[in-house]
C-alpha cells in the first residue's frame, strides 16, 4: 500500500516551518522535505494588540510558497496550526481566514497544547529514560514541559519569547549591561516557581531557531545541517560564552557571522538569555538540543489517529 503523504505547518511568531513526510501503514515515516523562513508575524502584536499589515503579507507569501512546493507531492492533507501572535492579535481571524483561503487547513492551539506537542515529539526524537524539561523558545511564547519517558507531568507556557522580549528589553545597539541585566532578571522571575515543581529533572532539552543557531555556532555548522544539530550538547559555559561573545557586537556585526541568519541576529540575545537563565534556575551545566518540535508533535498525533481508524 502507498504511504501517505502529510503536511504539517507550524505558523509561528517568529518563524513558519513545514514539514513533509510520507507516512507508511505501520506508522513509520520517511521526512521528503523541511523547510523554515523567518517571517516574524508577531512583530509589534505585545505593542498595538494587533498583526501587521507587513508582517502577515510576509507570512501569507511564505505560505503560497509552501502550499505550491506541497502540492508537488499531492498530499493527502495539509494539517497547521498557529500559536502566540494569533493567540493574542486582535485581527488573528482576519490573517487566518487569508490562510484557509490558501488551502491550509489552520487552527489557534493553545499554549499548554503547544508545550504538550513539543514534549511528546521530543520523547519520541531522544528516548530519554531519566525525567526531563523541555524548553520550547518561540517568538512570542516559551513553553516549559516535564515529564519522564512519554509522560507528561506538568506543562506551562509562558506569553514571552524573543519577539516580545527584544522589543521590551533591548534598546540599545550593542546592548547595555543593564539592558541585558532586566532581561535576565524578567526570566528569573517567571520561572523560578515552575523549576521548583520540576527540580527533580535530569536533563533539559531545548527547542527552537536561537538553541539550534548556537550549536551551530558552538561546533562550527556551516552549512546548516540538522543532522549534526538533532541531539548535539551545549554546555552552560558555552552558552554564556556566546551571550557575552554576541551581546559586545552591533546587529550588524552578528549579521556578518555566516550561521546567524540577518532577521535572528536582531532577537538572537533573548533567546540565549532563556536558556542560559533556566539553566542557572534548574542547576543544570548542560542540555540537550532537539530538531524535533511542534510539527512532529502533530505528526505523531496523525499517526496515532491513522492508527486508531485501521
Amino acid at each position: 500500500m502507498k504511504p501517505k503523504v502529510i503536511v504539517l505547518i507550524d505558523i509561528g511568531t517568529y518563524s513558519t516551518r513545514m514539514l513533509i513526510v510520507a507516512v507508511h501503514q505501520d506508522g513509520h515515516f520517511d521526512e521528503i522535505f523541511s523547510v523554515g523562513r523567518i517571517t516574524a508575524l508577531g512583530r509589534k502584536v505585545k505593542e498595538t494588540g494587533f498583526l501587521q499589515k507587513e508582517a502577515m503579507e510576509e507570512t501569507l507569501a511564505v505560505l503560497r510558497e509552501y502550499v505550491l512546493i506541497a502540492k508537488e507531492y499531492n498530499p493527502e492533507k495539509i494539517v497547521a496550526v498557529a500559536t502566540q501572535a494569533c493567540r493574542e492579535a486582535k485581527n488573528a481571524e482576519e490573517f487566518l481566514e487569508k490562510v484557509r483561503n490558501l488551502g491550509i487547513d489552520v487552527r489557534v492551539i493553545s499554549g499548554e497544547e503547544e508545550a504538550q506537542l513539543s514534549f511528546f515529539a521530543t520523547a519520541k526524537a531522544l528516548n530519554i529514560e531519566d525525567k526531563f524539561v523541555v524548553i520550547d523558545q518561540g517568538g512570542g511564547s516559551t513553553e516549559f514541559s516535564y515529564g519522564e519517558k512519554d509522560r507528561l507531568i506538568k506543562a506551562v507556557s509562558f506569553p514571552f519569547g524573543i519577539v516580545n522580549l527584544t522589543e521590551r528589553f533591548i534598546k540599545s545597539d550593542p546592548p547595555t549591561e543593564e539592558e541585558l541585566k532586566q532581561l535576565q532578571d524578567y526570566i528569573r522571575q517567571q520561572i523560578t516557581d515552575i523549576s521548583k515543581e520540576m527540580e527533580d529533572a535530569k536533563q533539559l532539552v531545548g527547542l527552537g531557531g536561537t538553541i539550534t543557531t548556537v550549536v551551530a555556532l558552538e561546533y562550527n555548522i556551516y552549512p546548516y545541517n540538522s543532522k549534526k544539530v538533532h541531539g548535539a550538547v551545549l554546555t552552560y559555559d558555552s552558552i554564556k560564552k556566546w551571550f557575552e561573545k554576541l551581546s559586545s557586537l552591533t546587529v550588524q556585526q552578528r549579521k556578518s557571522i555566516p550561521m546567524i541568519e540577518d532577521k535572528r541576529a536582531e532577537t538572537i540575545l533573548s533567546g540565549i538569555a532563556i536558556f542560559k537563565v533556566a539553566m542557572e534556575t534548574f542547576n543544570k551545566d548542560q542540555i540537550k538540543i532537539s530538531e524535533w518540535g511542534i510539527r512532529h508533535g502533530l505528526l505523531l498525533k496523525e499517526i496515532e489517529s491513522m492508527k486508531s481508524n485501521l
